[in-house]
């Protein structure tokens, strides 16, 4: 049983785009290990509190990941 997680910060994503994510990678476990394996292919969004998260040292929020995404 695949299970898959992706972890983000929370409010990054909308419930849309978090929904995106989970059918995007779900279609490619699928492409990979074959459609019988779709019924126990477990995609897990995880969401981190601002400032949970840092990168090189700087703890990150999800306007400074919004500003990284509009360059």
């Amino acid at each position: 049983m695949p299970l898959v997680t992706i972890d983000v910060i929370k409010d990054v994503f909308t419930p849309q785009q978090k929904t995106a994510l989970i059918e995007g990678v779900t279609e490619a476990m699928i492409r990979v290990e074959g459609e019988a394996m779709r019924p126990v292919t477990w995609v897990r969004v995880k969401e981190f509190e601002e400032g949970d998260w840092a990168i090189g040292g700087q703890r990150l929020a999800a306007r400074d990941v919004h500003a990284m995404a509009a360059e």
